[in-house]
């Protein structure tokens, strides 16, 4: 049986939240996504899903924004409303004030997450950041703009009108535009709910409110951190920070496959008789011959063949040259997929097996149950500072990327953001390159 008053204590949290209730922790790994976030959309920029959709997809156009357990990116749709909104409050917001409302916003994503069972396995029906992202976007935006706890209930029941999207947009350049539309509609809902529009009071408390995206929802009030034995979600899980711009689950059978080439020496691809994959159960990452750059991003045996080709991976891997190479396509053509019975579709227990057979009767593998960059073996600092900087030097000026890092670095202590908006215009005449970001090989 459903609780009642789940929405009202979720509208509660959001206005009472302050700045005191932030820990060191949750400080510290908050400044690390939005730092990999600002990186990864300045890049998105470059993209020709950012030249179609402008600006609703740049944060999340090439797959390379960080990734929560239970499954989505909870950062991109948060950061690039609350940017929107910062330029455009009658007064400018300090940093702690956008630092709050940004740990709000992915707070409101955790907590939502753990209401089913089923959003801990790799989804299956809908991409998860059109659902919790539009919430996470709604809830920091209220927060900055210092609505009510009724309004901020209503807020949250104007956005989940517009939540949702079909996973089977994935792999296309639609899916882009799941974060893009989570940002704009949480920004929306916020203003609408502070302009006086209502929404249902229980929507979090009823199965045919937001209980209608999770067949088993058993929704809990919101406590704040500290309370009832209760703490910031982001300090009990941390998340995951991609190293090449694809689906989470490619970051698996790419780290197994450079260790077990690592094992051949002098290796010949064309003396490879067969490639094997173990990987977890998921149709929509199992994409055989792909034939777009965004097919590839979910494609665990283009993933497999070009870190084996090229002993690495970078955001070049994915460009058309790459990607209708004559010797790729041909190792594309030896790969057998196998998915064991104990292999679980989850971000935390799946694991993947490269096994290498050769012309010669040999055969090398390697398994892969963490990745670098997961919660478990985290992206270290100056690797995180590396992938920011590669990303953002293809847009803004060596003094704009520097400025950035710099700013986030210390956002607590900003007594206004102006300064990220500042050094974001501070853009480069080499914008239009396009690659170029660091190869992750086995020595990363």
């Amino acid at each position: 049986m459903l609780r009642k008053g789940v929405t009202e204590s979720f509208g509660a949290a959001i206005h009472a939240l302050g700045a005191s209730h932030l820990t060191d922790g949750v400080i510290r790994r908050s400044k690390r996504m939005m730092l990999d976030t600002l990186g990864v959309g300045l890049l998105g920029t470059r993209t020709d899903v950012f030249d179609k959709a402008l600006k609703y997809s740049q944060v999340h156009s090439m797959d390379f924004d960080d990734t929560w357990y239970p499954a989505t990116h909870p950062s991109g749709a948060v950061l690039a409303s609350l940017l929107a909104l910062a330029e455009v409050t009658p007064t400018t917001p300090s940093g702690v004030e956008l630092l709050l409302a940004f740990n709000v916003g992915i707070e409101v994503q955790g907590r939502l997450l753990r209401f089913s069972r089923e959003a801990f396995d790799i989804p299956k029906r809908f991409h998860p950041p059109s659902v919790v992202g539009v919430m996470g976007s709604t809830a920091a935006c209220a927060k900055l703009l210092g609505l009510s706890s009724r309004q901020c209930a209503n807020a949250l029941a104007i956005a989940a009108c517009s939540a949702g999207a079909p996973l089977a947009n994935a792999a296309t350049q639609t899916k882009p535009l799941h974060m893009g539309y989570a940002a704009q509609r949480g920004l929306e809902a916020a203003r609408l709910a502070q302009a006086g529009l209502e929404g249902n009071p229980a929507i979090l408390d009823v199965e045919h409110g937001f209980g209608v995206y999770y067949e088993d929802y058993n929704p809990s009030a919101m406590t704040l951190p500290g309370v009832g034995g209760s703490g910031w979600v982001l300090e009990e899980q941390d998340v995951a920070f991609k190293r090449i711009p694809a689906h989470l689950g490619m970051h698996w059978v790419v780290d197994a496959a450079l260790t077990a080439r690592a094992k051949i020496p002098n290796l010949d691809v064309s003396q490879i008789k067969r490639i094997t994959l173990k990987v977890p159960p998921s149709k929509y990452i199992d994409c055989a011959f792909p034939t777009t750059e965004h097919q590839a991003r979910h494609s665990f045996q283009f993933n497999a063949c070009s870190a084996i080709l090229d002993a690495g991976m970078s955001v070049e891997s994915f460009s058309k040259a790459q990607r209708e190479r004559q010797d790729l396509k041909e190792l594309l053509g030896k790969v057998e997929v196998h998915v064991p019975g104990d292999n679980l579709a989850s971000f935390d227990k799946m694991y993947s097996e490269v096994v290498i057979e050769t012309n010669q009767g040999e055969s090398f593998s390697a398994k892969c149950d963490t990745f670098y960059g997961h919660w478990r073996k985290p992206l270290r600092q100056e690797d995180l500072v590396d992938k920011f900087m590669a990303n953002a030097s293809f847009v803004l000026s060596s003094e704009g990327a520097v400025g950035l890092l710099d700013t986030i670095g210390n956002i607590e202590t900003e007594k206004e953001c102006t300064a990220l908006h500042s050094y974001l215009k501070l853009t480069t005449e080499q914008r239009d390159r396009r690659y170029g970001l660091r190869t992750w090989s086995q020595s990363g």
